[in-house]
Parts: structure tokens; sequence; C-alpha cells
């Protein structure tokens, strides 16, 4: 009895010491976004200093890895990704991690369209301004235009394959450690095109130095209202063409049950506030909150999904 009581006493004492969200990308994509906007809120639910840890590195599967093999006390998280748990597992011959077994699912933080756009300079150049030209430059111009990415397997990366086997072009894939190095190039002109996530994207479309071609989910996305989705502007070829994103915190496999269900207790709380959902809706995403339970059964969903994705569009790791 007495070393219950004390196992209970250290599990209610958490946190007593600073968390870390670990994210698997370079700073100033849409995974950092999000797990920034988190960590000041859970600092302030639960009275520790909540870390944002970028560790970037082969699509996300280095920073999972560092998580699925951290201890299971509460301290480690991850800010994972469609890529890292429902992607990545078809798309890899062996990785690193199993994205079911070795974590525990805390929250869905936020739903992402991806949009597809070109620096504003290059489409005026190459006179493309929508995605019908585009599609018919590419095929003018095999080869021509480079598609950069957040790394291999991510969202970014499979809208991309999606788009090309479903017109029959050719771009070439350029793969980065996230989507803020790709999208810093892309602004300066030294990439064509690429699917980004819209919240890391939306200030530098607003500024004019990007063009956005359309969104790649179902429907137009409310921070773009005036853009077409994929389907929309790309006619039969692009029939059914959807490829959004999504971002989640989860913990390592065996996290104890009560710090789990505080967790997303309290995310749950801070997405719901105004504040914060009215921040993340101005960038093009739609809050989150579900239950561990709920959040596991998506990411089941995921896999399944995206195994046919991965396998249609015949995406290979570069």
């Amino acid at each position: 009895m007495a070393s219950y009581a004390a196992g209970a006493r250290a599990q209610s004492a958490w946190p007593s010491k600073p968390v870390k969200i670990v994210v698997p990308f370079a700073a100033g994509g849409t995974t950092d976004i999000l797990a920034r906007a988190m960590a000041p809120e859970l600092s302030k639910a639960f009275g520790q200093q909540f870390i944002v840890d970028n560790r970037a590195g082969a699509g996300g599967n280095v920073g999972a890895e560092i998580v699925a093999r951290a201890p299971a006390d509460g301290y480690t998280l991850l800010m994972g990704t469609v890529g890292t748990h429902g992607i990545n597992r078809a798309l890899y011959p062996k990785l690193p991690y199993d994205p079911i077994k070795d974590f525990a699912p805390v929250t869905l933080v936020a739903g992402v369209p991806n949009v597809m756009e070109m620096n504003a300079d290059k489409a005026r150049q190459l006179g493309i301004n929508n995605v019908h030209d585009f599609i018919k430059y590419a095929k003018s111009h095999p080869g021509k235009l480079n598609m950069a990415s957040s790394g291999n397997g991510t969202s970014i990366h499979l809208a991309g394959e999606m788009f090309k086997h479903m017109t029959g072009i050719f771009m070439t894939h350029v793969p980065y450690r996230g989507s803020g190095p790709a999208l810093m190039d892309l602004v300066a002109g030294n990439m064509d095109v690429m699917f980004d996530n819209l919240p890391s994207s939306i200030q530098q479309i607003k500024g004019g130095k990007l063009k956005p071609l359309a969104v790649t989910s179902a429907k137009r996305s409310s921070a773009l209202p005036d853009v077409p989705t994929v389907e929309e502007a790309g006619g039969p070829a692009l029939k059914g063409f959807e490829a959004s994103s999504w971002f989640g915190l989860l913990a390592p496999a065996g996290t104890p049950a009560d710090i789990v269900s505080r967790l997303q207790q309290e995310s749950a709380k801070a997405l719901a506030s105004p504040a914060v959902r009215e921040k993340l809706e101005a960038q093009g995403a739609i809050p989150g909150g579900n239950t561990p339970v709920e959040f596991a059964r998506m990411i089941a969903d995921e896999h399944a999904k995206w195994a046919r994705v991965v396998k249609a569009s015949g995406a290979k790791v570069d």
C-alpha cells in the first residue's frame, strides 16, 4: 500500500520539470508553428515550461524515433504529422519506429489543407495563371520545373506525387529538412512549385511573394476562399484529388494514462479558446482536440488511406 501511494504521488506531481515537444522538422514550417502555438498554452496550464525541440531529418523519422525511444514519463512529446504517422510506414522500406505500437496518441491539434503554389515572379515569367496553364507548361517542358517539399514522405511530397501521377507530368522533386527551408528557396526563386501546408505559406501568399494555384483539400479553405481546389481547377484528370495534412501530440508508448488524459484535456481547452482558435483558423488550420481513443482510431484509418495513395502514385523515397 505504501509503495502504491508513493507511485500515485509521483504521478500526480507531473510535471515537476520542463516538458519537451519534439518537432521532427526544421523551424518555420506548419509542424513548428503549431507546436509553438501550443507550448505557451500548456506551460500556463501545467505551471512548467513546454519547450519546442526541432529534430529534422528523413521525412520526420529522426524526430519520431527520438520520441519513440524516450522514457515514457510524460517529459518528451512529439508533434506528429500525417507523414510520421500516416504515410511513412507505406513509403519507407525500413522505418526506425512503429507508428502504432511505439506511441500513445494524445490528441489531434489541427488539420490543414495544402496549397499548390508557385514563386509569383516565376509564374508571371512563364505565363502560368492557373492549374491548366501549369499542366500545359509542364507537359511541354518535361523536367524543367522543380518541386520543393519538406522531405520524403511528407504530405507536401505526396500531394505533388499524386498531382504528377494524375496529370502525367514530370517535375524534379527536391526534398528539404522541413517546410521552412523549402519555402525560403521557393520565395527566393530557387524552386518553382510547392504543395505546402497552408499555415506556413499564407503570409507569403498574402504578401504577393507566392501565387496560389489551388488548395489540395476537398473543399475550399476559408482562409483563401477565392482559391479553387485542385479538383475544381484541374478538371476530369484531377477528379477526387485530396491530400490534406494533420498534426497531433503523441507520447511514447507506456506513458501513464493519467498524464495522457491531462495533456489531452488541457490541449482541448487551449484549442477551444477563442484566442488560439482564431489564430489557427486565420492561418487556414482547423483546430482539433479529440480524445486519445479517437485520435488512435484516426491514425489507424490514415495508415490504410495513405498506403493506397503511395501505391497508386508510385511515390518513392529519393
